[in-house]
């Protein structure tokens, strides 16, 4: 199974080949697809996005921008492997931020946005009962960032889709991968929650979510060996 496709894409058609790449690795980052610790050979993904070298280097810096990537001298770019202190501080601040966003939505979020939230928890459990980790995944950061959307601050939705895509990264290195990170259905209260417009008790349910799903971190568990691009290409590999 290829970790990285050009065709990982939820949007238009990127014009540029590093958007096309940039788009990809997010998707499979989100989707555990590509783990922390995978280096990401300039020239592998140069051959396999058909780009000149130069593009994917403009991939791999706004990448490191948003935290998704580390890139060390002389060694290369690597997906990020976030130290527990840096865990910590990225659920510390989703708490921040999601307490803020869930305020703001409570007076904008209609009728059409609670049963769209609603599908969204339907289809997040399907995927989850039929043991589709990526559709589980990726449900469960687009329940997140409907509640950012409904609330129409821009730049705190920004912020939120960093911290959600590093907080895929930390449940990836330190959580059980037979878990699913939404064990319990944390989001259904949410949206009882919101519809009603009950401010305290939206908080609360956000932040016991968040609290949920930062107490089943492993610090112990530490980082696998990390595995190569080509590694993650092979025929027959999965995650």
């Amino acid at each position: 199974m290829n970790p990285i496709t050009p065709a990982d894409q939820t949007v238009a058609e990127p014009r540029a080949p590093e958007e096309t790449i940039t788009a990809s690795i997010l998707s499979a980052v989100a989707e555990h697809r590509l783990p922390a610790g995978t280096k990401l050979g300039e020239q592998a993904l140069s051959d396999l996005f058909s780009c000149h070298r130069s593009n994917v280097r403009r991939a791999l810096t706004s990448l490191a921008a948003q935290h998704v990537i580390e890139i060390r001298p002389h060694r290369g770019a690597f997906v990020a492997t976030p130290s527990p202190r840096e865990a910590r501080e990225v659920f510390e601040a989703r708490r921040t931020v999601e307490r803020t966003l869930a305020r703001l939505a409570i007076p904008h979020a209609g009728a059409a946005d609670i049963a769209q939230m609603r599908a969204m928890i339907a289809e997040e459990a399907e995927a989850r009962a039929g043991g589709d980790k990526p559709a589980e995944l990726r449900l469960s950061r687009a329940f997140h960032m409907k509640i950012a959307e409904i609330a129409g601050n821009g730049v705190l939705g920004q912020f939120l889709a960093e911290l959600t895509l590093r907080t895929t990264l930390i449940l990836g290195l330190y959580g059980d991968a037979s878990a699913s990170s939404c064990a319990r259905d944390d989001h259904g209260p949410i949206v009882d929650a919101l519809e009603a417009g009950e401010e305290a008790r939206l908080v609360a349910l956000v932040d016991e979510h968040l609290a949920h799903l930062e107490a089943g971190l492993d610090f112990e568990r530490g980082a696998s060996r990390p595995m190569t691009l080509a590694e993650q290409l092979s025929p027959g590999t999965g995650i």
